[in-house]
């Protein structure tokens, strides 16, 4: 996977896909619709879908396989994590028509973090292998206590560098439409829109410390790792605004995630004495993700609604 095509195909395709998507913020920033949200979550799943055929022809089949696994954990723990960044924005009361610019630019900077997290842990696997096993111990405990998460709420205001922010940065009191910074007198002010994108920053670092792991535990191809990934969190935009809709319906995604994230820890931490095929690992991880979905939606069938007001 080091042939020059498969980058430079890589590259052109999420590249093309980024400043399309640019120049339609740009040109009419608006809130984004059910519809809208949808088209373009499915939009970047084909076109991830169509780059895993692209790695079956050119690469194999393990690969692909390999690619498609890590896609769906990292797809999967994404629509979990998008909960914090409903909260997120509801608690910094961000404008509607504004929140799209500041995914945009948090996952510009996901990209490089991401990249960073996926070369150092297959640094460390391929260096130390008793790192396997505590990352799969930790992605076992993990999977444990997502089983059993309660339904606390996230406060952002006690994140740390949205504090730091607001004590030593000059920031503005009101949103200044879509930007980041603007001047006031001479003097450079951020507004409150550059302190959401640095909350949002900091919280995917926090979502990278589950998933980098979760897909180490499947392949330590470091291409296989960045490009899933990347593809994965690329839709992670449009899949929040769809989601804001959804997951109400998703009640069971929780247990389907937990199980995954025990799966994969398991297999890393007994990988010297139990090998998995990519092809079970791909099999057991798209069916916890069927069932979880499933049963949400018999669940939700089954569950009486309450009656409308006359």
């Amino acid at each position: 996977m080091d042939h020059w095509l498969f980058w430079v195909v890589f590259a052109a395709v999420t590249g093309t896909m980024m400043v399309l998507d640019l120049r339609v913020l740009q040109a009419k920033p608006h809130a984004i619709s059910f519809k809208e949200a949808i088209r373009w979550t499915l939009a970047w799943i084909g076109i991830a879908v169509l780059f895993n055929l692209f790695l079956w022809f050119t690469e194999g089949a393990v690969p692909a396989q390999e690619f498609l696994t890590c896609y769906l954990t990292e797809y999967a723990l994404s629509v979990d994590n998008m909960f914090v960044f409903l909260v997120i924005f509801s608690a910094l009361a961000v404008p509607a028509e504004s929140q799209r610019r500041v995914l945009l630019w948090g996952i510009v900077g996901a990209l490089v973090m991401r990249g960073i997290f996926i070369v150092a842990g297959v640094e460390l696997v391929q260096r130390f292998h008793w790192t396997t096993w505590v990352l799969g111990g930790f992605l076992v405990l993990t999977g444990v206590k997502l089983c059993f998460k309660s339904d606390e709420q996230v406060d952002p205001q006690h994140n740390w560098l949205l504090r730091f922010a607001r004590k030593h940065l000059r920031t503005t009191p009101d949103y200044e439409g879509k930007a980041f910074f603007v001047r006031h007198d001479g003097q450079r002010f951020a507004t409150p829109l550059f302190i959401c994108l640095l909350v949002i920053e900091s919280s995917d670092v926090l979502f990278a410390v589950d998933s980098v792991p979760a897909a180490l535990g499947i392949t330590t191809n470091t291409a296989v790792l960045y490009t899933s990934n990347i593809l994965a969190i690329l839709g992670l935009r449009s899949l929040f605004f769809a989601v804001s809709e959804l997951i109400k319906y998703l009640r069971f995604l929780n247990y389907g995630l937990s199980a995954i994230l025990i799966f994969v820890g398991a297999k890393m931490l007994l990988a010297s004495w139990w090998k998995v095929s990519i092809g079970v690992s791909l099999g057991v991880v798209g069916g916890l993700l069927a069932i979880a979905v499933i049963l949400s939606i018999v669940a939700d069938k089954l569950t009486p609604k309450p009656p409308k007001d006359n």
